[in-house]
This record gives structure tokens, C-alpha cells and sequence, in this order.
């Protein structure tokens, strides 16, 4: 073999052609061969890919638009003040570094978290070495090892099977398909057959059910099919959020919108004031440093990272920051059905016996004595380990567990009928026998199968313990009771029984499997969850569309979709699309008509990927979930990657933006809602934080004008440092507000601006630079104190509360865009209030505090200068409420997103 594993269709060749093409024999590979053949293919486990250093994450922090405005407004900051006022450079360089720990910490908790998870399937395996059977960790198989396989194991590699008895492998990390597949080693194969269909091969971290089997390693680590689909997404689109998107507008909006004020503060000053350039210049440099506002990136990281921990408590995990906040935009969720939707087990939840179709939940009068639950209890394979839990094929558990659910003593009752004899499933008689010893010395032959063939070996039937032959109307019933089940997507077994009065010496199905007495018959399902049909209830009320995407069979897929409500059970058009239907469209046709489809069956890979494109060609924000190796490319391709923690594969893990620890559809719904909350407050944030930028630019460009010396470098610092940041930290916890789940999604085309937040920055900012001023020239023109430099020290001083007080009150007023503060509470929030407090402490404090009087340029106050201040500010809260009102009436809130 080739230092390059051999990419050959093992599907197509036989045992002997397998054995020969990967230089092995069926007595497996010595050790020295396998130490050779490990240096030469290396471990048998996932590339995934270079990690990158910490101080590569900690210098991609700076890679932001907004992030390098702050840091060159650090540098203008300390050339227009000479290198002498250093202040404002310091705090933007501290916001900026603390903004790129914030993301480098929250990088590495992801990683953390993801490894735990990835830790959780590791599996051993056995092999034949020199001869022997012996255990090794599954990274030190290499191709040509014979492995063996039984109920219970994890296939550790991809394998060309040499044998299998009633081996049954579960599939759906690759195929989705949630019913195990029967391996047959009989079938010849064409080279475009299917992954599902390649049934003579079993697959790296597919699960072993039901029965036993050999195989010959032909494929490890990245050559495997796992392997293959890894690769698909080094290729795979990664789309930018749509928060990312709205921060790079947010930035471009601020990068023109300061230049245009450094611009017009310039020709003023010059032109119209006869300033000198250079003084000019450095005027309008500063001034666009003020309208800065440089604790923005560190508030939206913090709001961020407290959203991470808030659903981490709910069992999502957020692997990167971005993601809490895309949810509350998505407007898709495709989300696989098997263990996420469903249960992903296999329960009864039909049985028909003495003529009549009963529910699951039914009593059972006689227990495990009932004909129909005997037959299928004991011929049955299932184990039970040392916690309890059942192992086993999926379908023989669900008869095990429904007996448990009824209080029923199985162990026991296995020891009083111990198997001496069987005849196992195989895919021909589509049967199981077994036989169990009576207490009259004769014996019970429980057997199970499909309804068609089990009945055609049936000649009487047992009803409420009277045997009889089956005539013409029982017949009819057993077939109508059949049929209604299979419309319901139920898996249907029958049963049946007979006694005979001695073990036959040659167990054949012809001696073992004739003239039977049929039970009943069983329907089973793999059921929705219990809280996913109100999760999906509660995302179409907030307007997301969710579809199903599964590669399990139409049928199925639509009858859980219609139990969920994603379909209508009453809308009789086609909802349902298959992959082999999707192949058919073109990208171009299937654009047309993917608002017409809720579900999609059998699909592949690059279906999905193909499904969730589409849907971002709409403008729609989708959200993808999956388990499988097979949903990676297309968890990575959507916008927000959603995987499994329990079932999910550690490639789709690694696709994905979040895992949910619980594999629930409803988590998703919960982190829907905390990703509206989180883009609400990070709108608030940005509404307070501008607009008192906006005000504090609109006072000095004015009072420019006006020849007013209205603030001082030192006071606009303060105002930034203490009255901008803690309210705007609180604003970005603040409770989601009452409704938040009734509205549609904002969607992609949706910015920070949107839903008035633009025209409520630009009013309220203005509003709150003419009461500022409005203030300084009240003072200037009731003086208190005589003298031109006193009066402009309780001008000066006036102003610089008023600044500050006003921007305090003006937080209540951006609690919401549209509703009265009194609405939705204005000291609900016990960190807002604290906020407020604190933040109203240090800023009095420069005033009312001597020592700092002189370092803040400030004056004492009187109580009619308080008064003043206090009025001119209240009359913030008082005008915004009156705009809120009129907006109402207008009905401008109910476009609001």
C-alpha cells in the first residue's frame, strides 16, 4: 500500500478482493505490521486543523472597524494635546485591551467546553493481533485490522465487513436515518451506490445494535467517510453574523458621521471665527474624539459574555460571542428530527390484542402474561447493564422499556421462562423464535416479525386467552388495524406463539415457524418530545419558520412534522420534498419554490447545504441544527451552527457556533429569546451612549458658535467615564421587555438603527445639547455671584451637572424606544438603580467635595442653582415621555421590531 490510503469502492469487491487489496489476511496484521502501518497512515483520528496561539486570538481582536477608529483616536487625543493630556488615550487603550481579553477568554471557555464534549466518545476496539483478540484505543487502528463487532460497540473505523450475524449498525451520524440498518454481505453493489445503501460496510462512530460481525479496516482517520465530510468544510461558506454586519454599519455610520463633524467644526472655526488652522484643526480633532464612544466595544462584549453564561445555564454552550445575539435574528431554524425533535428511542405506543387497538397508556390486566407482550418480551435480545440502562436494537428495547413503564418485573419473569433454544432475526423470514420451557414440561415458542410474513404462518389466533382459527373477518381487522398504524408512521411488529411438546433436533424455521397462534400486533415510534410541539408553537408566534431536515424515510418525517405542527394536519398541500426530488431542481428552481416546503426526507449532505443557501438567498437569517458528521458543512454554512452535545458527532460539534447540551429543540427557542433580549440591550446601549455623544457635541459645536466656553476636556472625560459607562453596562442586562416573543424576527436587512432607535438618537440627543445650554445661559443671565469670572464658574459648573445629571435621566427614557417608562418599569432592574446611584454619587462628588472642586474647574452650587440643574434635566424625561405618547398615537410602535 501507498503512504495514501487507497480510495477504492470496498462497497463493490468481495471479502477475498478487500482482503487482498489492503495486504491482510483474516487472521489479522502482527504487531510489527501494525506499528509499521501506524508510522506509515498515522493515528486513526480527525484532523482538526492548526490551533491557533493565544497571542493570535488576543491580535484578531483588533481586526474590527471599530476597533481601530478607537485606536486611532487614542493617537489624535495625545498629538492635539502635545503628548501633555495622555487621559483619554489611557481609557481608550484600556477599553480596547480589556474588549480583546474579553473575546480571547470567552475563545478559550468555548474550547474548553467543546473538548469536554468531544472526550465523550472515545472508543476502544477489538482486533485480531498476531492471532489474538485484544483490546486497543481505536486512534492506533490501521487499515488492513480485523475488527470485531458486537451489540453495543462504536465502529472505530470504516470497515468492508466479512461477516455478520443479524448485524444491525445505526447510521445516522452519517445518513440521518434513525431505524438501524441490517447488513447484508450477499448484495452486489453498484460504485454510485449511497452511504445508506452500502450495506456491506460499516462506519466510523456508527453505533453496533443488534446481532455480531467481522470486519477488515479499508479506511482511518481522514480517509474515512466522517473523515471525507470534515474535509468539505475547509470549503464550506462561513457567514458573517448579522451582528458583525450591523457593527461594521455602525462603524462606517461613525467613521463619516465624525468626519463630517471634524469637518464643519473646522470651516466654522477658520472661516467664520478666524481661528488660526492649526488651532482649528485640533479643535475639530477633539471634538471628534468626544463624539467617540469608546466604551461601546467593551459594553457590547460584556452584554455578550453575560448572555453566554445566562444560556449556558440553560444548557447551551456558546462557542463564539456573536452567535447569542444572531439567534434573536434568525428567521429559519432547519433542525434535524431524530434526538432533537424526537426522542431519538424507539417506544410503543400502539397495541392491538383481543380485536381492539389500545393506546400505550393503557393498563395491561395481564401483565406480562398478555399473549401479544409474552412473545415479544421473550424473544428478545435486549441487555440491561449495570445502571440500568437498556442495550440493544432500538426496536427490541422499546417492547422492554414499555414493560417496564407498566411496573412489570421482566428480569424475573425471564428467569421463569429461560431461553433453551432460538432460531435468530435474519433478513429473509423477516422473524425471531425463540424457545422457553412450561412447568408441564412442554414448551412455548415465542416468536416476533413483520405482520406479512408472521401471518402467513399463523393459523389461529389467541383472543382473551380462547384459541381459534382466523377466518375472513379477523383477518380483515388485523389488516385494517395494520394499515392504520403505518399511516401513523408507526413501526410495526406482530407476534405470535405455539406449544410444543419437545425441541426439534434440527432447528428450521419450517418446524419452528408453522401453524402459529398470532397475538397481536405493536406500533412503535420514535415520539416527538414532550416540550418541542410548544417550542414550535412558540417560534412560529415569533414569526421563525421552522423545517425539518432528516434523512429518515418521507412517512415518518411527515407524521412527526404534522404531530409537531410544523405541517398543518389540515393543509392538504405537498409539504414534503426528498432529496432525490430536490436533485431534479436546479439551484435557480429550487429558490422559487423553498417557501413552499417544511420538511425534507432522505437527504444528503449537499442537500442540506443546498436547503439552507437557498434560504439565505431569501434575505432569511437561518439557524441550522444537527447531530451527524453529515450536518457539518451545513451547520458551518448557516449563520448560526446549532449542535448536539449528547448525540452530536465532534465534527458537527466543531461546525458549530453553539452546542446545546441537552440536544432539545426547546433550548433553541430559550436562546431565541435571550438573543432578542441581547440585541435589544446592545440598542439601548448604543441609543444612550449616542446620543449623549450626540449632545455633547451638539453643546460644545454650538457654544463654538456662540463664542460660549460651555465645557472643559476634563468634565466631558468624567461625564464619559462615570455617567456613559455604568448606566450603559446596566442597560445591556436590563430584563427582556413584556412581548419580546410576539414580534417577528428583525431579520438581515436590519440595523442597530432600525425600529426608531436612528430618529430617537438624533431628537434626543439635540434635546438634551439645547437644555444644556438653555442652562449655561440661565446662569450666565441670573447671575449669582458678581463678576465675570464667577458668573462663568457657575455657568460652566451648571452646565457640567446638568451634562451629566441629564444623561442619568436619560437612561430611564431609553428603557424602551416606544413605551412609557412607567410601562416597563423604571427601577425594575436592582443593577440599573444601583447604576443611577453610583454613578450620580461620583458625579455630585466633583461638586460637593472641596478638595475636588479645584481639579474639576467647578464652583460650589446653591439650592436655587440645584434647582436649576435638577428642573432642566427632569424636563429630559418629561419631554421624551410627551414624544413617546404622540409617537404611539401615531402608531409608529407597531412597526417596531
Amino acid at each position: 500500500m501507498s503512504k495514501e490510503q487507497k480510495r477504492v469502492a470496498f462497497f463493490t469487491k468481495s471479502p477475498e478482493e478487500t482482503l487482498d487489496l489492503v495486504d491482510s489476511k483474516l487472521e489479522g496484521l502482527s504487531t510489527a505490521q501494525a506499528q509499521e502501518r501506524l508510522a506509515q497512515f498515522g493515528a486513526n483520528e480527525l484532523d482538526e486543523g492548526k490551533k491557533k496561539t493565544l497571542l493570535q486570538k488576543f491580535l484578531e481582536q483588533f481586526k474590527d472597524l471599530m476597533i481601530i477608529i478607537l485606536l486611532i483616536a487614542a493617537v489624535l487625543s495625545v498629538v492635539t494635546s502635545g503628548g501633555e493630556d495622555i487621559a483619554d488615550a489611557l481609557i481608550i487603550l484600556a477599553v480596547v485591551v480589556i474588549n480583546a481579553l474579553f473575546g480571547v477568554y470567552q475563545e478559550g471557555k468555548a474550547e474548553e467546553a467543546i473538548e469536554a464534549l468531544k472526550n465523550m466518545s472515545t472508543p476502544a476496539a477489538r482486533v485480531l493481533r498476531d492471532g489474538n483478540v485484544t483490546e486497543i484505543s481505536s486512534k492506533d487502528l490501521v487499515p488492513g485490522d480485523i475488527v470485531l463487532l458486537e451489540a453495543g460497540d462504536v465502529v472505530p473505523a470504516d470497515m468492508r465487513l466479512l461477516e455478520a450475524n443479524s448485524l444491525k449498525i445505526e447510521e445516522a451520524a452519517l445518513t440521518g436515518e434513525s431505524v438501524p440498518v441490517e447488513k447484508d454481505l450477499s448484495v452486489s453493489l453498484a460504485e454510485d451506490a449511497g452511504i445508506g445503501d452500502r450495506i456491506n460496510m460499516a462506519f466510523q462512530n456508527s453505533n453496533v445494535t443488534y446481532g455480531r460481525g467481522m470486519g477488515v479496516v479499508v479506511h482511518t482517520g481522514m480517509y474515512t467517510e466522517v473523515g471525507h465530510i470534515a474535509g468539505m468544510l475547509q470549503n464550506a461558506d462561513e457567514t458573517a453574523t448579522p451582528l458583525k454586519e450591523n457593527l461594521n454599519q455602525l462603524s462606517k455610520f461613525l467613521t463619516f458621521a465624525i468626519l463630517g463633524i471634524a469637518a464643519v467644526t473646522f470651516v466654522v472655526g477658520v472661516v467664520f471665527r478666524g481661528q488660526p488652522w492649526l488651532e482649528g484643526l485640533m479643535t475639530a480633532v477633539a471634538l471628534a474624539v468626544a463624539a467617540i464612544p469608546e466604551g461601546l466595544p467593551a459594553i457590547v462584549t460584556i452584554v455578550l459574555a453575560l448572555g453566554t453564561q445566562v444560556l449556558a445555564k440553560r444548557n447551551a454552550i456558546v462557542r463564539n460571542l456573536p452567535a447569542v445575539e444572531t439567534l434573536g435574528s434568525t428567521e429559519i431554524i432547519a433542525s434535524d428530527k431524530t434526538g432533537t425533535l424526537t426522542m431519538n428511542k424507539m417506544t410503543v405506543e400502539k397495541v392491538f390484542y383481543d380485536g381492539v387497538l389500545h393506546d400505550a397508556k393503557d393498563e395491561l390486566a395481564l401483565g406480562l402474561d398478555l399473549p401479544v407482550l409474552r412473545s415479544v418480551v421473550l424473544a428478545n435480545d435486549t441487555k440491561m447493564d449495570a445502571e440500568g440502562n437498556l442495550i440493544g436494537d432500538p426496536t427490541e428495547t422499546a417492547f422492554i422499556q414499555y414493560a417496564l413503564d407498566k411496573n412489570l418485573d421482566v428480569t424475573a419473569y425471564l428467569e421463569k421462562f429461560p431461553r433453551v433454544a432460538e432460531l435468530p432475526f435474519d433478513s429473509d423470514r423477516k422473524l425471531m423464535s425463540t424457545v422457553h420451557p412450561l412447568e408441564d414440561g412442554r414448551f412455548l415458542v415465542a416468536v416476533k416479525g413483520a405482520p406479512d410474513q408472521l401471518l402467513k404462518r399463523c393459523i389461529s389466533r389467541d383472543k382473551a386467552g380462547e384459541v381459534a382459527p382466523i377466518d375472513e373477518a379477523t383477518s380483515q381487522l388485523i389488516a385494517q388495524n395494520n394499515s392504520a398504524m403505518a399511516k401513523e408512521a408507526l413501526r410495526v411488529l406482530a407476534g405470535a406463539y405455539k406449544i410444543i411438546e419437545a425441541i426439534p433436533e434440527e432447528l428450521t424455521s419450517e418446524n419452528l415457524e408453522s401453524d402459529l397462534i398470532f397475538t397481536g400486533l405493536i406500533g412503535m415510534i420514535d415520539p416527538e418530545r414532550a416540550e418541542a410541539a410548544e417550542a414550535v408553537r412558540v417560534a412560529k408566534e415569533a414569526g421563525i419558520r421552522p423545517i425539518m431536515i432528516t434523512g429518515d424515510h418521507q412517512d415518518t418525517a411527515e407524521a412527526i412534522a404534522k404531530r409537531l405542527g410544523i405541517i398543518d394536519p389540515t393543509d392538504t398541500e405537498d409539504h414534503v420534498l426528498t432529496g432525490a426530488e430536490l436533485n431534479e431542481l436546479s439551484d435557480a428552481e429550487f429558490e422559487k419554490v423553498v417557501g413552499q416546503y417544511s420538511v425534507y426526507a432522505r437527504v444528503s449532505p449537499e442537500h442540506k447545504v443546498r436547503i439552507v443557501k437557498a434560504w439565505q438567498n431569501q434575505g432569511k437569517v437561518v439557524a441550522m441544527t444537527g447531530d451527524g458528521v453529515n450536518d457539518a458543512p451545513a451547520l458551518k454554512t448557516a449563520d448560526i451552527g446549532i449542535g448536539m452535545g449528547i448525540t452530536g458527532t465532534e465534527v458537527s460539534k466543531g461546525a458549530s457556533d453553539m452546542v446545546l447540551a441537552d440536544d432539545n429543540f426547546a433550548t433553541i427557542i430559550v436562546a431565541v429569546e435571550e438573543g432578542r433580549k441581547v440585541f435589544s440591550n446592545i440598542q439601548k446601549t448604543i441609543q444612550y451612549l449616542l446620543s449623549a455623544n450626540t449632545a455633547e457635541v451638539l453643546t460644545i459645536f454650538l457654544a463654538t458658535l456662540f463664542g460660549w466656553d460651555v465645557l472643559e476636556p476634563v468634565h466631558l472625560l468624567w461625564i464619559n467615564l462615570v455617567t456613559d459607562t455604568f448606566p450603559a453596562i446596566a442597560l445591556g442586562v436590563e430584563p427582556a421587555e413584556p412581548g419580546v416573543m410576539q414580534h417577528k424576527p428583525r431579520g438581515r436587512n436590519s440595523s442597530f438603527f432600525s425600529g426608531g432607535v436612528l430618529s430617537s438618537i438624533i431628537y434626543q440627543g439635540i434635546l438634551q445639547g439645547l437644555l444644556v445650554l438653555a442652562v449655561y445661559w440661565y446662569a450666565i443671565q441670573n447671575p449669582v455671584h458678581a463678576g465675570s469670572e464667577a458668573i462663568h464658574a457657575d455657568a460652566l459648573t451648571m452646565a457640567f451637572a446638568t451634562l451629566g445629571l441629564i444623561q442619568l435621566v436619560h437612561a430611564f427614557n431609553v428603557k424602551s424606544v416606544y413605551q412609557s417608562v412607567f410601562t416597563v418599569g423604571p427601577f425594575k432592574s436592582k443593577t440599573f438603580n444601583w447604576s443611577i446611584v453610583v454613578s450620580f454619587v461620583l458625579l455630585a462628588s466633583t461638586i460637593v467635595v472641596k478638595p475636588l472642586e479645584k481639579i474639576f474647574h467647578v464652583t460650589e452650587l446653591n439650592l436655587e442653582q440645584w434647582t436649576v440643574v435638577i428642573i432642566g434635566s427632569i424636563l429630559m424625561l418629561v419631554i421624551v415621555e410627551v414624544v413617546k405618547w404622540i409617537q404611539r398615537r401615531m402608531g409608529l410602535d407597531k412597526n417596531a421590531i
